[in-house]
């Protein structure tokens, strides 16, 4: 039936795009009717607008003064992806950092302008990217990203097959397997559906499926309470096969894929230390809250999945092009990206072959749910120290805690960190020894049978009178198998450093705070005179570092479950005794290695040849030296 398409569509889709309608609708239109939603889903209702509205009220003309910054910001940008491209990756900072401030100064709120709002999200991901890469180190690297499978599959070119074998036992599994999405058995879905059956297809197939055990009691539950299609769970398989940290070449992450502008617009959270799109749960009810907004827009499903791959507005101005509202006469007149045409087709081969995969051949054993304990550090804390602490590795953490940007928490009392099931109240036992300040530098190492100090100091980087110090040990102490070491490694020795640029309403304290360490840590470190954090810079950071009379554990620390030879020495002014020839010596305040040279007969080298943590740091009070013999 002909009618003229409903602009209300048009004018819903404004709230969704990057960009205001570059034209009108002047031509009329078929419209096949939208299938009924399911009860759960509610409809809002549409107002018909009538075809006599001047086209200036469709249409968004932003003021010049728009015009001219989004063109300088988008120069800017262009130019730091050039210079970056190029290996020029400190003019590039320059660029982005230039674009950053044309915006911010401009007294125009970036919201005010779909343009402004998508080149701000673009050149916040390309900072945080550039900067997460650039503050990698050693030992320290975030998590691995893993490609998104949705590119693999929606770029093959497969021929459109009728396959009559295949269709009958589609259409005989349609009649008796339920489902609460329409589903389509033509050439365009056989063709995927006969590709899920080779093996390169049938492995993709089969490890989406395995992975869906861990998320799909949450997603149905969520689903449910969004009232959205169960089937609509498929979208996760054809996005990401069920893996958190999938990410694709435009920047979409997580498992249902999100980019930033969308994950922005549904609360998920982005920062330099978490991306709340590999959130399994948080991105699930997101993806819900989205798929429904798109239903009251489109009131089709197969729109809803066409608009969830490409954006609505693309799909709007393919039906304002054709005149059809309907997705498979779209995909016929070659309107819509190559990818969007074959990811309905795609979605609806995997909801078939997921609800009865015994009847294409496919057998897997899903995934159970993963069950942890979930703890609330309130500090910045290394996952290394956390896989120290409870015996543990960082691939596993990093498996349950897949938002984590880094190898470190965030400085933030109120992220929950998920640890194994059972390993809680363990992990609050052996982390209390240690000071929080110190949960970013400092590990722990449990002695193996036949460990020496020495062997451990040298595994470690650090001295083993900096671990007899911070265990409140003495050098006559036996260490026994088994006994847990708080190990105090210094950042500096192990090259263990993090870049920082200073934004606007940037402090010192919030930054050391950030990073947990001191404000007299960071001038020192960048030569800072004030109290001024110096916009613009690129400071350097140790994050944990060892500060100047920072306290070592304290002697009824369950670090002293050792067996003891001798007596143990408080921290005092006169040496301490060792086995050999050599003396230990704890630094007084206002002690310095020449006067303590001067007093034991030796040299300021030799002092440092024998304690080469002081190649890296100046003295401190209670550090604990080891003096020669005076010969």
């Amino acid at each position: 039936m002909a009618q003229r398409v409903n602009l209300c569509i048009l004018g819903l889709a404004l709230t969704f795009s990057l960009s205001g309608c570059e034209e009108t609708l002047k031509q009329r239109v078929q419209v096949r009717p939208p299938a009924p939603p399911p009860k759960a889903v509610a409809r809002s209702e549409r107002l018909p607008i009538s075809p006599g509205v001047p086209a200036f009220f469709l249409e968004t003309r932003p003021q010049p003064a728009i015009d001219r910054l989004v063109a300088k910001v988008e120069a800017n940008y262009q130019s730091g992806q050039r210079d970056y491209r190029e290996g020029r990756a400190d003019q590039a900072r320059q660029d982005f950092d230039r674009a950053v401030n044309l915006i911010l100064s401009s007294g125009i709120a970036v919201d005010s302008d779909p343009r402004l709002a998508k080149l701000f999200d673009s050149l916040v991901e390309t900072i945080h990217l550039h900067e997460v890469e650039a503050s990698r180190e050693p030992g320290g690297e975030g998590p691995a990203e893993e490609p998104a499978p949705i590119e693999e599959i929606a770029d093959l070119d497969l021929p459109a097959t009728t396959a009559p074998a295949l269709a009958a036992k589609a259409e005989r599994e349609m009649m008796t397997v339920p489902h609460d999405l329409p589903l389509t058995v033509n050439e365009y879905v056989l063709s995927y559906l006969n590709f899920f059956q080779t093996p390169k297809g049938r492995a993709i197939v089969e490890h989406g499926l395995e992975r869906a055990g861990q998320y799909s009691g949450m997603i149905r539950r969520v689903f449910r309470e969004e009232g959205v299609p169960q089937d609509l769970i498929y979208l996760a398989q054809a996005e990401s096969s069920f893996l958190p940290r999938a990410v694709s070449r435009a920047g979409a992450r997580g498992i249902w894929q999100f980019m930033p502008y969308r994950g922005k617009e549904y609360d998920l959270d982005r920062t330099i230390w978490i991306d709340e799109r590999s959130d399994p749960e948080k991105a699930t009810r997101a993806a819900a809250r989205h798929l429904s907004d798109l239903y009251r827009m489109f009131g089709d499903w197969y729109l809803v999945m066409a608009a969830y791959n490409s954006g609505p507005l693309n799909v709007i101005r393919s039906i304002e092009r054709t005149g059809y509202a309907d997705f498979w006469e779209l995909y016929k007149r070659n309107t819509l990206p190559k990818e969007t045409k074959n990811y309905v087709p795609i979605i609806l081969a995997l909801a078939l072959v997921a609800k009865a995969p015994a009847m294409y051949g496919i057998h897997v054993t899903p995934e159970k749910p993963r069950r942890c304990d979930v703890v609330k550090p309130a500090h910045s804390i290394d996952l290394r120290l956390v896989a120290d602490a409870i015996d543990s590795d960082v691939l596993t953490l990093q498996s349950l805690n897949p938002t984590l940007l880094r190898s470190t928490t965030p400085n933030d009392p109120e992220f929950e960190l998920s640890l194994p099931a059972g390993s809680a109240a363990r992990f609050r036992a052996e982390i209390a020894a240690i000071p929080p300040e110190k949960w970013t530098a400092w590990r722990l190492h449990g002695v193996a049978e036949g460990e020496t100090l020495a062997a451990i100091a040298r595994n470690f980087h650090v001295t083993p009178a900096a671990i007899l110090q911070v265990n409140s040990l003495d050098p006559g102490d036996r260490i026994s198998a088994g006994t847990k070491l708080i190990i105090p490694a210094s950042p500096q020795a192990t090259g263990k450093l993090a870049r920082y640029r200073v934004q606007r309403g940037d402090t010192l304290e919030g930054i050391a705070d950030r990073f947990a360490v001191t404000v007299a840590e960071l001038r020192r470190w960048n030569g800072i005179r004030g109290n001024r954090a110096p916009r613009g810079a690129r400071l350097k950071i140790y994050p944990g570092g060892l500060s100047a009379g920072s306290p070592p554990a304290s002697k009824s620390s369950p670090r002293k479950a050792l067996s003891s030879e001798t007596k143990t020495e408080s921290a005092s002014a006169k040496p301490i005794a060792s086995r050999g020839n050599a003396v230990h010596y704890r630094v007084r305040p206002g002690e310095t290695l020449f006067s303590i040279a001067r007093n034991y007969g030796t040299s300021v080298d030799a002092l440092r040849r024998l304690n080469p943590f002081l190649t890296d740091r100046p003295l401190e009070a209670g550090d604990l030296l080891t003096i020669p013999p005076n010969r």
